[in-house]
């Protein structure tokens, strides 16, 4: 290991002072064999000590040259004396070597690295939609987000489409619901056969809406084709609008097929007396949401619907994502009613959770008689 800088300094600074030592005890030592040979004759005087001490000088210097060796190899010994002539040379091959060291030195090279983002860990759904759309498909959503679909906000609808790929139809959809109903062509409509029964259900808060799980008996026929009841929801105000005209809430009663074709039927709610079926339905409320709250009493279906029973239809579209099409709509013309307070209790969960109108199209809409 090559000895410090400071060390080398060290080493020169003894190296320094030795050789000055050196001198100095070249002279003492001659000045002695004067003294000593003073009785002798004066030719012989003055050329004796001469002789002794270049003898001795030439002792030292060699003795000088092997502990300059010995420390070469071996560092810890004691240094000793040596010429003024090798003590320059040992300082300018010193001074030669530290500058070599200093320009071999590698030059120090400051990177500022950003810290790392912290890694957000998706689920593979989320992953194969952020690759397909990007994070900043919707403005506002951050990469990882849950991109869970809303009625306001980033989230909304503006945005469903936009959210997973299996949304797609939201905004590229040519059939999309709900619309505002209105020059419908008038004529007469196959009546709808409600076969309803009463039945056990469940009531759940999904995040998006109170909804309505019934087990399997309530049906209804409609051009040839029956349906069997699955689950009713609410939204408010209503979805749907009858010639620009919104109600405060609707009911809608989604029914499928044997072949999974789904026909919902929608079921108009003004303010006015009490409804006794959406009453049932609030004393079963989940204290928490996602949560699927059971019955202890039956509920009968018949008591959702309005004494009147015609209708406007057209070909739609489920209003929530994934806003699959090619469903049929059952729009009942007649409004039923609930009592202000009962209008009241959903607003506290839902003071909005409609679908804006979307863009008829040119669809064709039909109007019972």
């Amino acid at each position: 290991m090559s000895p410090t800088p400071s060390h080398s300094a060290s080493r020169l600074l003894i190296l320094i002072t030795a050789g000055f030592g050196l001198a100095l005890g070249a002279q003492a030592a001659s000045h002695d064999d004067e003294h000593a040979s003073g009785a002798h004759g004066a030719a012989s005087s003055q050329e004796e000590p001469k002789v002794i001490a270049k003898d001795s000088l030439k002792q030292k210097m060699a003795a000088g040259k092997a502990a300059a060796k010995a420390e070469k190899s071996d560092p810890k010994a004691e240094p000793t004396s040596v010429s003024m002539a090798e003590l320059r040379d040992l300082i300018d091959q010193k001074i030669a070597e530290v500058r070599a060291k200093q320009a071999a030195a590698p030059a120090v090279k400051v990177v500022n690295k950003s810290p790392k983002p912290r890694a957000v860990a998706m689920s593979g759904q989320v992953k194969q939609s952020m690759a397909a759309y990007g994070a900043a498909a919707v403005p506002g959503l951050p990469a990882g987000h849950d991109l869970h679909w809303e009625y306001t906000g980033t989230a909304g609808p503006q945005s469903w489409g936009q959210l997973k790929p299996e949304f797609k139809t939201c905004s590229s959809g040519t059939r999309q619901s709900p619309i505002d109903i209105r020059d419908g062509i008038k004529v007469q409509l196959e009546p709808i056969q409600f076969d309803y029964r009463p039945t056990p259900f469940r009531v759940i808060d999904n995040g998006h809406t109170v909804q309505v799980n019934l087990d399997p008996g309530n049906n209804i026929t409609v051009s040839g084709r029956r349906y069997e009841l699955v689950q009713f929801h609410f939204h408010r105000p209503s979805e749907e609008r009858i010639n620009g005209r919104q109600y405060d809430m609707v009911a809608h009663l989604v029914h499928k097929d044997a072949q999974g074709r789904l026909a919902v039927v929608a079921v108009l709610l003004d303010q006015g007396k009490e409804h006794p079926m959406v009453q049932l339905v609030w004393n079963s409320l989940p204290l928490e949401k996602e949560i699927e709250q059971a019955s202890p009493v039956m509920l009968d279906m018949n008591l959702m619907l309005p004494e009147q029973r015609q209708y406007y239809t057209y070909m739609g579209s489920l209003t929530t994502p994934p806003c699959t099409e090619g469903v049929l709509w059952l729009v009942l013309k007649q409004p039923a009613t609930l009592s202000p307070y009962q209008l009241s209790v959903f607003s506290r969960l839902y003071a909005n959770n409609a679908r804006p109108v979307q863009s008829a199209s040119g669809r064709m809409i039909k109007e019972g008689q």
